[in-house]
């Protein structure tokens, strides 16, 4: 009856339309439904969700029934079969309208009545076409093919039911429900739901880089309430259901449940999904059962492939072109009407003229006669010539030395292939600044605990003298292929019995591609544990005040920690060690497994016995806290010392302020001077953390040896004295990575990890286990992470957590027990802040750190909202959120943390050069106000004479008030400051000496400005400012900026940034450039352009995106001149022949003149022309912005071009007509010269249009206009009835044989470009370019970097590698006769 119940809610919901609550669950109050029962329901939401079935298990009848719907393992990325190629790739490329058109043309000179070719000869133009594009898709796809064949055959070994065993089988034949077994190194064939592994606490690692290209290891668990791990597991009797949302592209999220026969449902999370591609590591074996395959796994539905944009100029290219059917129509519409009224008005003609034909009908058939004559004033070649030359680009762009990361060993990757002359349009730059503008390589600074700021001046000695180091090692860098670590090497290969070659298994990627991943993998893989990171100095008081637990000698010290404080110093330095994702790992020990604890080095009996002992001083101020707990059991005095995490549980008295060590303490007060109990080596002198801690150990040794009390049977030796193995740390995120390392500086280590607990190291207490009962992972939202554990010492269960202090300093709220209290806890909040504000000021990153104790009875209530929340299917992300936020709450703020992270190279001269550019630069970052601006200022985005705008508002009223006031200062402003020079003059901009404005404005007061009603007066305020600084800004955010920027400002926009919270702002830029830094690859792939560094940027903006939009637009404007020039003498011809239709030139010649013969010339000029050199661009970045408001593809241009090739056409055509008037030649001989002059015309027209001219271009230019007279004179000579009903037989051969076609072909050559020769003087005196004030400066550095080039290229001689070429090849005969000796090698 309570079933029918349940059935009857279930329905009243889903009628209802109130999904909450999901399908999938039942209400609390009502027993869970048999396994049969939930089996009856199944099709009712087959649809919704995916039931998997075990294929070999006791349900074989359910497994056969749903699994019929699921997809098989292979995959398929090729885009034809063998037998449908032609009419598929024939379907696809008649989707472009220009392929239309001529198919159009083609059937059109079929009808007989407006026939005006021979039949095949208007099908050459469409076929030509048609042919190169599908052999260049054939070979595209076979390439694809090859890929798939080795991706599915690959092997992996799968259970059989028959033989009860697992045999090996290829992936294309893996299925859904199959159980899948793999060993170490071995590539995940499917997404696998993990079931069993080999560590005895059902931990299996991972490695995402062929997903991502993230190479620290992701930790994955088995199910939970699964039999217990280590034993053998039987597939054959696996009984349960798995009940899981539909394939999906959220590699991020997992949703299901794994329901037994007796009817109990265990939530399934993204931690025990194993994904298709991922490889195992440090696990020997696992077992999981599939539940997506082949093109439903995550990975397949995340293969989008190359990205493809539509740029500016083909928006604008397509306007010309409607332009030019526009011409068409005029031209043949005149026609047409010249055809009937010459019909009309002719009187006894002397030659055979149809007269039934009325001249109105006569005059429509010539329309569509013309068109058909005049098909080639649109370019159909012009669309596969942009593609040729793109690559071309891409291919130049791509091998560029400058752009090469030697470091890395990586190049840059062009992901979008048809918008490589946006980059030369740029207008606003949207930069991060974390790993962008950074190096993000985190290394501990300085930190504040218990108000108290620890400065760590040796620490900052140690960096300068690393710096300096570093700056002396740049001349002998070599690749981390040689460099990096062994041990990080070796610690993902040991201990395993199998290996399998890594397979990107994402996308059919070339193997040059793969190796590319794979190299800027092992950058990455010791990237977080660099030797920078892990040398943290100890700060010589922090020290002193943590070695207490190992020599608590000297009582009467004035400088003795209080009870409290050490708290505060244990508890955060705790939080350090286990508030974190991070992997350990050793050379010795790979599997990351947590060792057994050892015996801590006192038991906590001894350590209330040695405080007894000694009567140490400080504790007297815990007796007045609680004095029958001091007296008590050490738990009692340890859940003191320890768990100070719950407000108003003690009341601080007068000795906190006596003891010298009060909360608050400022560097500039008396300070005990420091005992030697450390004696630090000079950095430069080999100092480090290592010989720190052996310093710690010699001196506990020698303090427990002279205790008043004699020699102790224990002598106080730190835990890592015998610790033979190096830990390794495997780290999400730099951040983790350098906060491990520095509390492993103070010998608060972390040993290892399991799914349960944490085996951790404290100074003075040893080895403890710590159970881990909750890890709440950082999100954007949040804005940080928590760890929920149980305290080894008091058993209490505590809540750690770290993250942005606006956040954390908004949860830790003020005591609410007695005043002495709430001003105790605003004093250290108040100190805390202080000390953030100064490290954000030097540039620092900020963390703050705090905890909460929990009582029993809280933490059960709070942990049942939480698995309901995991185990829910729908709005499961919303409730765990929602769950965090209940937990984190009325937290203990204990201290905060500064980590560095310097500029990367080049970054100060990186954006002058951009802002020289007339490239406003905004940086949009989610770090503190402070650290942005004084980051802003370190790379020149700030300048001192700068005025800065800070916008941090209250409410979204002050917000808009704010905004207009901005808004009028920067105007009043503005007006009265002095025009600055005009840019380019002098290398002065207004980055230079005149002052500008520079807003700031932090998230909250972005979110208000963003919405409706205040966005155009930000827009105003921004547009007028030099830059923008946006702080504490989300992904969303920073995406909606680059929205309204680029829609209404209508501005050329470009993003650039290194992580997944910049994926958003890139996608929706102009141009998107990803960073392969230390945050995976979720930016590259995102992108549409990769670099390794950021000052790329200045090269491929400032040098290639110049020469690319310049090449590019100039080749278009060429492509129409031709075009145009050569119709017009046609048009020009039907005025001398009665608008007939009729043409002075074989048909053959007339189709292939534009096809073939001029058609090569402007391939090289767009490929290799540079109108300015690479070394001038950058000197002399004002040039980048002149090229922008002199824009070459603008209207006016395309139509000065249109009445060039009109004036040529002209006196191409009647300069032979009126030396040719009276004679006796025919139709042919009259066109004979005209088509030669032609060609003269169209080809030195190129010459004086090139900026560049190498033996290349003559070796073209030679290659054309041999093509041309070798083919007339060849037809000329051999055919005979070709080209009816016209005779070419002796024509060419007679022509050219009289002395007037050359007169004719130099006299119209010379006269139809002399304007233009004249132009180019004129304006070449009186605008004279950079090019000339710098060419000295060129001829040096040009045969710098070729030798730099050479000299690459012999260092870097493989076999099977491509060179990496200069700017461009074939400036110079002797670079282009390297780079053709070298076309075997490639480029690493």
């Amino acid at each position: 009856m309570e079933q029918l119940h349940w059935v009857r809610h279930r329905c009243r919901t889903l009628l209802a339309g109130n999904p909450e609550g999901g399908w999938h669950s039942a209400p609390d109050d009502l027993p869970n439904k048999s396994f049969l029962n939930a089996h009856c329901s199944l099709h009712r939401v087959r649809g919704k969700r995916r039931s998997v079935f075990a294929r070999h298990g006791p349900h074989r009848q359910e497994y056969d029934t749903f699994s019929k719907s699921y997809k098989g393992n292979a995959i398929r990325t090729t885009k034809y079969r063998l037998l449908t190629f032609i009419p598929m790739n024939l379907f696809q490329q008649f989707h472009r309208a220009a392929n239309l058109y001529f198919l159009f043309l083609a059937l059109l000179n079929w009808v007989p009545a407006v026939e005006a070719f021979q039949k095949e000869i208007t099908m050459i133009p469409l076929l030509v076409v048609l042919a190169v594009i599908a052999i260049k898709d054939a070979l595209e796809d076979y390439r694809r093919y090859l890929f798939d064949r080795k991706v599915n055959n690959n092997v992996a070994r799968v259970f059989c039911g028959k033989q009860k065993a697992y045999n090996d089988q290829c992936w294309k034949d893996v299925r859904v429900g199959d159980f899948v077994r793999l060993s170490c190194n071995e590539i995940i064939p499917a997404d696998m739901l993990l079931l069993y592994s080999s560590d005895p606490r059902g931990v299996c690692y991972i490695e995402t880089a062929n997903l991502d290209g993230e190479t620290n290891l992701k930790q994955r668990q088995v199910v939970s309430d699964l039999p217990l791990q280590g034993e053998e597991f039987t597939p054959e009797s696996f009984p349960s259901r798995i009940e899981c949302e539909n394939p999906n592209n959220d590699l991020s999220r997992f949703r299901g449940y794994m329901e037994h026969p007796s009817g109990v449902r265990v939530g399934l999370h993204n931690s025990n999904l194993l994904l298709r591609s991922c490889t195992i590591r440090n696990t020997e074996t696992v077992v999981g059962i599939v539940v997506y395959a082949g093109h439903e796994t995550k990975a397949m539905m995340n293969n989008s492939g190359p990205r493809y944009k539509r740029s500016q100029l083909e928006k604008r290219l397509n306007t010309d072109i409607l332009w030019c059917v526009v011409l068409l129509i005029i031209m043949c519409l005149t026609s047409a009407v010249g055809h009937g009224l010459w019909l009309k008005n002719l009187k006894d003609p002397v030659f055979g003229v149809n007269t039934d034909t009325s001249p109105a009908l006569a005059g429509f058939y010539v329309f569509w006669t013309m068109i058909i004559v005049l098909q080639v004033l649109i370019p159909i070649s012009l669309y596969v010539s942009i593609e040729i030359v793109k690559l071309g680009q891409i291919y130049f762009i791509h091998n560029d030395l400058d752009l090469y990361n030697e470091q890395l060993d990586s190049r840059i990757q062009c992901r979008a292939l048809n918008i490589t002359e946006d980059l030369g349009q740029i207008q606003y730059l949207f930069s991060d600044k974390t790993g962008t503008l950074t190096e993000n390589k985190m290394v501990f600074c300085r930190c504040s605990i218990y108000g108290v700021e620890y400065p760590h001046v040796e620490n900052a000695r140690r960096l300068e003298v690393y710096e300096a180091e570093k700056n002396k090692a740049a001349d002998h860098s070599v690749t981390l292929r040689s460099g990096c670590s062994a041990k990080s090497r070796s610690c993902r290969s040991l201990s395993c019995n199998r290996s399998s070659v890594s397979l990107h298994t994402l996308t059919a990627d070339s193997e040059e591609e793969d190796e590319q991943l794979s190299n800027q993998i092992q950058a990455r893989t010791s990237a977080f544990c660099s030797r920078m990171a892990k040398e943290v100095v100890p700060d010589p008081e922090l020290v002193r005040k943590l070695n207490w637990f190992s020599s608590p000698l000297n009582e009467a010290s004035s400088g003795t920690p209080s009870s409290l404080e050490l708290a505060y110093i244990t508890d955060f330095f705790l939080a350090l060690t286990i508030c974190n994702s991070v992997v350990v790992s050793s050379p010795s020990q790979p599997r990351h497994v947590v060792p057994e604890a050892r015996t801590p080095l006192k038991s906590l009996e001894e350590i209330k016995l040695m405080f007894q002992r000694f009567s140490f001083p400080p504790f007297s101020a815990l007796s007045t806290f609680s004095p029958p707990q001091i007296r008590g059991s050490p738990r009692n005095f340890t859940s003191r010392l320890f768990t100070r995490g719950k407000t108003g549980s003690f009341s601080p008295t007068a000795n906190n302020a006596t003891d010298g060590s009060e909360p608050g303490r400022d560097n500039d007060m008396d300070t005990p001077k420091l005992r030697c109990i450390l004696d630090f080596s000079a950095p430069g002198e080999g100092g480090n953390a290592a010989q720190v801690e052996d310093d710690i150990k010699k001196d506990d040794i020698k303090d427990a040896k002279t205790s008043p009390d004699g020699p102790r049977q224990e002598v106080e030796v730190d835990s890592d004295s015998d610790v033979d193995d190096e830990l390794l740390y495997e780290a999400e995120s730099p951040d983790e990575a350098a906060l491990v390392h520095a509390a492993r500086a103070y010998r608060c280590t972390l040993r290892g990890r399991s799914p349960e607990s944490l085996l951790v190291d404290l100074p003075g207490i040893g080895s403890l286990a710590v159970q881990l009962l909750h890890i709440l992972p950082f999100d954007s939202n949040r804005k940080r992470m928590s760890v929920v554990v149980r305290h080894p010492l008091t058993g209490q269960v505590v809540v750690y957590t770290k993250g942005a202090d606006s956040v954390i300093m908004d949860l830790a709220e003020t005591s609410k027990g007695a005043e002495q209290a709430q001003e105790f806890h605003s004093h250290i909040k108040d100190q805390s802040q202080k000390h953030l504000d100064s490290y954000a000021r030097e540039g620092l990153r900020t963390l703050c750190i705090a905890k909460k104790a929990l009582e029993e009875e809280e933490y059960e209530a709070w942990l049942k909202r939480h698995l309901l929340a995991e185990s829910s299917i729908e709005n499961r992300e919303e409730l765990l959120l929602d769950s965090a936020q209940r937990l984190e709450t009325n937290l203990t703020l204990l201290g905060t943390t500064g980590i560095v992270d310097r500029l990367q190279e080049d970054v100060p001269e990186t954006i002058e050069a951009l802002q020289r550019a007339g490239i406003k630069v905004w940086v949009l970052t989610g770090d503190k106000q402070e650290t942005a601006i004084n980051i802003a200022y370190a790379c020149k985005l700030l300048r001192p004479n700068d005025r800065l705008l800070t916008a941090n508002c209250g409410s979204k009223d002050a917000c808009a008030a704010f905004l207009k006031e901005l808004k009028l200062e920067v105007q009043c402003g503005q007006d009265g400051l002095t025009e600055a020079p005009a840019a380019g003059a002098h290398g002065e901009s207004s980055s230079g000496s005149v002052s500008s404005f520079i807003l700031v404005i932090d998230g909250q007061t972005l979110d208000w400005a963003l919405q409706e009603e205040l966005k155009r007066d930000f827009l105003e305020l921004s547009s007028r400012c030099k830059a923008v600084l946006c702080c504490r800004s989300t992904p969303l955010q920073k995406s909606e900026v680059v929205r309204l920027i680029r829609d209404q400002l209508g501005v050329m926009t470009l993003a650039v940034g290194d992580g997944a919270n910049d994926v958003s702002m890139i996608q929706m830029a102009d141009v998107g450039i990803g960073i392969s830094g230390q945050e995976g690859m979720q930016a590259v792939m995102s992108s549409d352009f990769a670099i390794s560094r950021f000052k790329h940027l200045s090269k491929l903006l400032l040098v290639h995106g110049h020469w690319c939009y310049s090449r590019l637009a100039n080749m278009i404007l060429y492509f129409f001149y031709k075009n145009v020039m050569y119709v017009n003498l046609l048009f020009w011809y039907q005025f001398v022949c009665g608008f007939s239709g009729s043409v002075m030139t074989n048909s053959w010649v007339l189709i292939l003149f534009n096809l073939i013969f001029t058609s090569v010339p402007p391939l090289i000029y767009g490929i290799l022309d540079q109108d300015m050199p690479a070394e001038t661009l950058k000197g002399v970045p004002e040039l980048y912005q002149a090229a922008q408001t002199s824009k070459i593809y603008v209207p006016h241009m395309f139509w000065i071009t249109v009445l060039d090739a009109f004036y040529q056409s002209l006196v191409c055509f009647f300069i032979p007509y009126f030396a040719l008037t009276g004679s006796d030649v025919g139709i042919l001989s009259f066109g004979s010269p005209i088509n030669a002059s032609a060609l003269f015309i169209i080809l030195l027209h190129q010459v004086l249009e090139s900026h560049t001219l190498t033996w290349i271009h003559g070796l073209v230019l030679l290659l054309s206009g041999g093509s041309y007279f070798g083919f007339v004179l060849l037809f000329s000579v051999s055919c005979v009835t070709c080209s009816p009903p016209t005779n070419p037989l002796g024509v060419e051969t007679l022509q050219m044989s009289q002395p007037l076609f050359y007169i004719i072909c130099a006299v119209t050559t010379f006269t139809a470009l002399l304007p233009r020769m004249l132009f180019r003087a004129v304006y070449s005196t009186v605008h004279r370019t950079a090019a000339l004030k710098s060419s000295h400066v060129e001829k040096v550095e040009s045969e710098n970097y070729r030798k730099r080039m050479q000299r690459w290229n012999l260092s870097h001689h493989r076999v099977n590698r491509l060179p990496v070429c200069a700017n461009n090849p074939g400036l110079e005969p002797s670079t282009l006769h390297t780079q053709t000796h070298t076309d075997r090698q490639r480029a690493v």
